[in-house]
């Protein structure tokens, strides 16, 4: 070897050396074995983390999860091609089950799960575990596309929305990890009498099918799909109702949001969407204006007490509809009884201590995410309403003067049953958002937003 090669050499010895023990020392401080790609997203600000994950929502899952009827004939429905639903493009003109009951044998043994994780009933009058749920939906659950506003459950919303009168525990279904029992996912029905057309049909309404973020690629919704309808089947009920924001095989109904700004200076600065962006502040405020009192009179908050008169109100008012719940005395006082940040309603008494109007509307909180002023957000929602004695549009004013009087910031409605005769009157703005309603193992004529008679609580 000659002399410049050597010293070459020993140059580069040297230099690799001194690599070493700069590499080795900093990996001193590096944990042992692979790093977690999920903690170091945790570890991350949470500015990081939503751009992050808005990129993740965009990339991976957008283009799974079609939003209009031409996306969606383009999808393949790996999943919903092997259930009774029926398929996209039929044109139905009969009524019945697409599986005849007793057609088919119900399992009797769970589906299966990854190894690394177990089915689980939760105990909803538990507050721990309630608490757990909370903060599984308020983490993964549809949040929007922009990554900026974000459910926040309560406990005393969720045990309202899931433990109505005849719920069973089984129907609450939970995926633990094996390992540390942590909750990630969650599915849930509770039990109601709907009249579809002609038919009365005792069915559950499917609510809060939620697979944490980290999961979503594993196909978990299937099986939890699968196996509530296993645990339902069980009971001897075949049909399930449920809504998504999404086109699925397919929609009964297809209907739209409308917005009513309450709080229309902090929208704004929330660069809230559906606002009509031509408007200024001052014209906007101007615009949005709401009276300072309630003018109907013999308006008040609902009580016990009013409850029969409510059922027989409903009764009569949701017939007029294709589809609609037929509610006992005991679920009327569960949905409607006025409980603090959940459900208000507002029934109006005549001069002869009659019910003549009833209103009611629930609400949900949101965490708004990455504002330098604004933390939440509180939206009201239009449940039931059915109106005698008193016009409709000036019922509906009295609701957004007292939502808003309670601290509301925006209250929405769908246009469903007789909700356009108020909407655009009451200065509502159509969103973006649809919402389409389903039927399982049940064929029926597609029916218009006004034929729809059902609202299901988010």
């Amino acid at each position: 070897m000659s002399g410049i090669d050597k010293k070459l050499t020993d140059k580069e010895s040297g230099s690799l050396t001194k690599g070493k023990k700069k590499q080795k020392k900093e990996d001193a401080w590096r944990p042992v074995g692979p790093r977690d790609p999920f903690a170091m997203l945790d570890s991350l600000p949470e500015k990081k983390q939503q751009e992050i994950q808005k990129a993740l929502h965009l990339f991976s899952l957008g283009p799974t999860l079609p939003k209009t009827m031409q996306q969606a004939i383009r999808h393949n429905y790996r999943f919903w091609e092997t259930q009774p639903v029926p398929r996209l493009g039929d044109n139905i003109t009969t009524h019945g089950p697409i599986i005849a009951e007793g057609e088919g044998s119900f399992r009797k043994e769970p589906y299966s799960l990854p190894s690394d994780f177990c089915w689980d009933v939760l105990d909803l009058r538990s507050a721990p575990v309630l608490r757990e749920l909370c903060s599984l939906l308020n983490e993964n659950y549809m949040e929007d596309d922009d990554n900026t506003i974000r459910f926040d459950f309560s406990l005393e919303y969720i045990q309202w929305a899931l433990q109505p009168p005849n719920c069973l525990a089984q129907w609450h279904l939970g995926v633990r990890v094996e390992s540390n029992k942590k909750l990630v996912g969650f599915i849930a029905a509770v039990p109601a009498d709907l009249r579809i057309y002609e038919t009365e049909k005792r069915v559950v309404q499917v609510t809060f099918l939620c697979v944490h973020k980290k999961l979503r690629l594993k196909r978990m919704s299937p099986v939890l799909i699968q196996e509530l309808t296993r645990r339902v089947n069980q009971q001897g009920l075949c049909q399930a109702v449920y809504t998504a924001g999404i086109v699925l095989p397919t929609p009964l109904s297809s209907c739209r949001h409308w917005h009513r700004p309450l709080n229309t200076r902090k929208l704004m600065e929330l660069n809230y969407p559906g606002l009509r962006q031509s408007m200024n502040l001052q014209r906007a405020l101007k615009f949005n204006r709401l009276p300072e009192v309630t003018k109907t009179r013999g308006l008040r908050p609902m009580t016990k007490q009013d409850a029969p008169g409510i059922h027989s109100l409903l009764q009569t008012s949701l017939c007029n509809f294709h589809l609609s719940p037929l509610f006992s005395l005991q679920e009327v006082e569960h949905w409607l009884l006025p409980r603090e940040n959940v459900i208000d309603t507002y029934v109006v008494e005549g001069e002869d201590g009659m019910l003549t109007d009833v209103v009611s509307f629930y609400s949900n909180t949101f965490k708004v995410l990455n504002h330098p002023v604004h933390t939440g957000l509180r939206a009201a929602h239009l449940l039931y309403v059915a109106s005698t004695a008193t016009e409709l549009v000036d019922l509906m004013e009295d609701t957004l003067v007292i939502a808003k009087a309670k601290g509301f910031d925006i209250f929405s409605a769908l246009d469903v049953m007789d909700n356009k005769r108020f909407l655009e009157n009451l200065k509502f703005s159509i969103s973006d958002r649809n919402v389409h309603y389903y039927l399982y193992n049940w064929k029926c004529p597609n029916m218009s937003p006004d034929k729809v008679g059902l609202v299901l609580p988010i």
